[in-house]
């Protein structure tokens, strides 16, 4: 399954150490700028970045990553322009009708977190009927970040808490991050030891930023669209030549 001598060489590689991460997070960027160097639509670009998703999950498997996490689709995306918002949530139909059988084969859990009531009815439906159908999964949990954005999950968070302590169910004073990662919309996800940003732009664009606090962060120029399995192992062995101090000093 991994493809060329190249990708079995790197997977080896991979396999021989322990220290894969846990949880690998992407900022799939680069689809309008790949349409557009080929003079496409936008949305020729999405369809092509559904075919790197597929990849990027087949090479998360062979990896041995427990988690993926892909930021499908911001809160900001709905001001872009009406035409392509209707064809990404198409798209996300489509993704589900196209995968669902072989993610559940695979043993893929899918989880969808953001602001679902803001989809489109049929793109609500598709998303939780791809949750319920994959739930049995255990081989690697999809969470798949949809109409989300990090600054309003701190503050649902936030207000959360609030109204615990306005109810009584917690004292003020007892409140630290365990109690505040509980009102997350990630609530029980570990948080990503490995954040990967594609198309080469040095920006967090408003992703789990309460999460990442100590993610090791990797950014190719690769555009999303020609994301594939050997772009997923590069990042994982530039990973495994990181120290990770969390803010201790170093060995």
């Amino acid at each position: 399954m991994a493809g060329t001598p190249e990708l079995s060489r790197l997977l080896d590689e991979i396999r021989q150490a322990d220290d894969v991460p846990r949880h690998v997070a992407v900022i799939m960027d680069g689809n309008g700028r790949w349409a557009r160097d080929r003079g496409l639509p936008r949305w020729k670009g999405h369809r092509e970045g559904m075919k790197a998703v597929r990849r990027c999950v087949e090479g998360s498997l062979q990896a041995g990553i427990s988690h993926l996490t892909l930021y499908a689709f911001s809160r900001e995306n709905w001001d872009r322009p009406p035409a392509e918002v209707r064809a990404l949530m198409a798209l996300l139909v489509e993704y589900v009708e196209r995968e669902a059988r072989e993610l559940v084969a695979n043993g893929v859990r899918v989880t969808v977190f953001g602001d679902r009531d803001r989809l489109s009815a049929e793109a609500r439906s598709s998303v939780e009927t791809l949750e319920r159908t994959t739930s049995p999964g255990s081989a690697l949990c999809l969470n798949l970040a949809i109409s989300y954005g990090g600054r309003d999950e701190i503050l649902g968070a936030a207000r959360g808490l609030a109204e615990d302590a306005v109810s009584g169910r917690i004292d003020p004073a007892d409140i630290d991050a365990s109690s505040f990662e509980r009102h997350l919309q990630t609530a029980g996800i570990p948080d990503p030891d490995l954040l990967i940003r594609t198309s080469g732009e040095m920006r967090i664009s408003n992703f789990l930023l309460w999460q990442i606090a100590y993610s090791e962060l990797y950014v190719t120029p690769v555009l999303w669209p020609e994301f594939g399995e050997r772009e997923l192992y590069e990042a994982i062995l530039e990973y495994r030549r990181r120290e990770r101090r969390f803010g201790r000093v170093g060995a």
